[in-house]
């Protein structure tokens, strides 16, 4: 079957769509580059205005007001460059302030936004702490499962996921688990300097 020519008609329609195609690309780039540039400046200076609240002497007052800064420029901003970073000081501060449901909902927010490795097992570690604190133990050893997914006894973090892990199955009464953990921890963690509390939690559980 032989298709018939496009018209000049036709070929300026295309083309005409082909620049306006352009056109809308270009101007969406210029669009995100301009929006990504004002969510870093939202996010710098809501870092700056927060960070006495980051202290360890802050007070209620001043942590309530950094955790606004914080969420203000989030909800404004909800994904750009820099949100995972601003999300995690967030869930810092909600957990200062025993908040723990919303520290969760911080962290997580991190890990979603893409965090880098070292931010996102932190995110998630605190999403573990914060279950913990909550007194829902059976929820904490699950998040602290899931921050270890991936990990091994090389990497950041991986010692203190572990142990907690250990801890929060202690907590919820799972000796068994606990010991298994315990045990694990002594044979990956050879060089820990918390091999003797690891040994002192194994013989509190009889093992």
């Amino acid at each position: 079957m032989i298709f018939p020519l496009p018209t000049p008609r036709a070929l300026l329609i295309g083309a005409g769509a082909v620049v306006v195609a352009g056109l809308l690309g270009a101007g969406g780039w210029y669009w995100h580059t301009v929006a990504a540039r004002h969510a870093m400046a939202a996010y710098a200076d809501a870092m700056t205005r927060a960070q006495p609240a980051l202290g360890p002497q802050a007070t209620a007052e001043t942590r309530a007001a950094g955790i606004r800064e914080l969420e203000t420029a989030l909800t404004q901003y909800p994904s750009g460059p820099g949100a995972a970073q601003v999300a995690y000081q967030l869930g810092n501060l909600r957990y200062e302030a025993q908040q723990y449901a919303q520290a969760r909902g911080a962290w997580e927010l991190a890990v979603a936004q893409g965090a880098p490795q070292t931010l996102r097992v932190l995110s998630l570690s605190g999403v573990a702490y914060a279950w913990e604190a909550d007194r829902n133990y059976a929820k904490a050893i699950d998040a602290f499962k899931v921050a270890l997914t991936g990990l091994g006894p090389k990497d950041f973090y991986y010692e203190e996921l572990l142990l907690g892990l250990g801890r929060a199955q202690e907590l919820a009464g799972q000796k068994a688990d606990a010991t298994a953990t315990y045990r694990r921890a002594l044979s990956e963690l050879t060089h820990s300097r918390r091999l003797e509390e690891i040994r002192a939690r194994l013989a509190a559980l009889g093992a």
